[in-house]
């Protein structure tokens, strides 16, 4: 039957993988790591192939390469000015290096900084083999990609000789190799970002990046002589963790922030409440000034008032204060004229409603 021979055979092949692991690793062409390696041990061409953060080291200037231009250039030529935003890559990589100049343009499509103007973008091949033509068209493709024509001053496309791209991988720290088998490069993913005198500031890992992150980087990088007031204070409360390659928040930087942001509302509630208290007493000192600017207090002092939440209509003192001003203008107020009221006599006024006036 067909099914027991099925079944026979996958019994010998695990059987031949569990006696002898290393035929079976033989069959699909992985290296076995020999036996007292530690499990976390890359085998073979893997590794090779690391990124080792080199912050802070300066780049070797003079290096000597060739742009898309095929004009003979140096290194520093890129350097002096802006920030620099510097990839590895090589321009016929059908897969890796592709997906990160992809994913650096997708992120610089959304900032308003701009390559030329704020820093520059420097693309390096690391495989002499190829030339100006190659990179020509690289850019070419990704100045298409980013839909800002004016900018194409800002991007350069570098190639060379194996001794300056020797010297700027170990710099960088980008180990990287050739594999025979598939006739390609074996690399790491990440892009770098330089000061303007040529010192790795920041590394940023993948095949995509944060908007954020590359801007609070170029900030950096340029100390802090571009950006907005907005990205000092994100400065202050994110920092770089070499580890990830990202931007995170300080714990310690907010929990500062958070405190002197209640001293700050403390203070203001202060001054707020002592000022209030001080226009209080302007008012009642208002209340209790006479009109000749004489000043009139009740008998007490006003310790008969009542609390303000008992109180209905004005408060005692100042209606005592009225009652004394209505008599005073009652005695000060002129006498009637008694002489023509007694001319009349009592007979002599008239009646109400008879129509004579007291003259008649």
């Amino acid at each position: 039957m067909f099914i027991p021979r099925l079944i026979r055979r996958s019994v010998v092949v695990a059987v031949t993988a569990l006696v002898c692991p290393a035929a079976a690793f033989a069959q699909v062409g992985v290296t076995v790591p020999e036996p007292g390696d530690p499990a976390s041990a890359r085998p073979g061409l893997l590794s090779k192939i690391h990124i080792d953060q080199h912050l802070d080291r300066q780049l070797p200037l003079d290096l000597a390469f060739v742009d898309d231009a095929g004009k003979a250039v140096r290194l520093g030529d890129y350097f002096g000015k802006r920030p620099v935003v510097m990839a590895l890559a090589y321009y016929e990589c059908p897969m890796l290096c592709t997906q990160v100049l992809n994913g650096l343009v997708s992120t610089l499509s959304v900032m308003n900084f701009e390559p030329g103007r704020e820093f520059d973008v420097v693309v390096v091949s690391f495989n002499p083999r190829e030339g100006p033509g190659l990179a020509s068209q690289k850019k070419a493709t990704y100045l298409e990609r980013y839909k800002r024509p004016h900018t194409a001053h800002g991007w350069h496309f570098l190639t060379g000789q194996q001794s300056s791209i020797d010297a700027l991988t170990d710099a960088l720290g980008f180990r990287y190799a050739y594999d025979e088998q598939i006739q390609q490069f074996a690399h790491g993913a990440a892009i770098e970002v330089l000061t303007p005198k040529g010192h790795i500031s920041k590394y940023f890992y993948g095949i995509e990046f944060s908007a954020r992150d590359l801007r609070l980087g170029l900030i950096e990088a340029s100390d802090e002589r571009i950006g907005t007031p907005v990205d000092d204070f994100l400065l202050f409360c994110y920092h770089y963790d070499p580890a990830t390659g990202k931007y995170g928040a300080s714990v310690l930087r907010l929990v500062r922030l958070g405190g002197i942001l209640t001293v700050l509302a403390f203070l203001s509630f202060l001054t707020i409440s002592l000022r209030r208290d001080r226009r209080d007493r302007l008012t009642q000192s208002a209340f209790i000034t006479g009109p000749a600017g004489g000043v009139f207090l009740p008998p007490d002092g006003g310790a008969h008032r009542a609390p303000a939440r008992e109180r209905s209509g004005p408060p005692p003192f100042l209606a005592d204060y009225e009652r004394e001003a209505t008599a005073r203008s009652r005695r000060s107020a002129p006498e009637p004229d008694r002489a023509k009221a007694e001319a009349w006599g009592p007979r002599e006024r008239p009646s109400r409603g008879s129509g004579r006036s007291p003259d008649q």
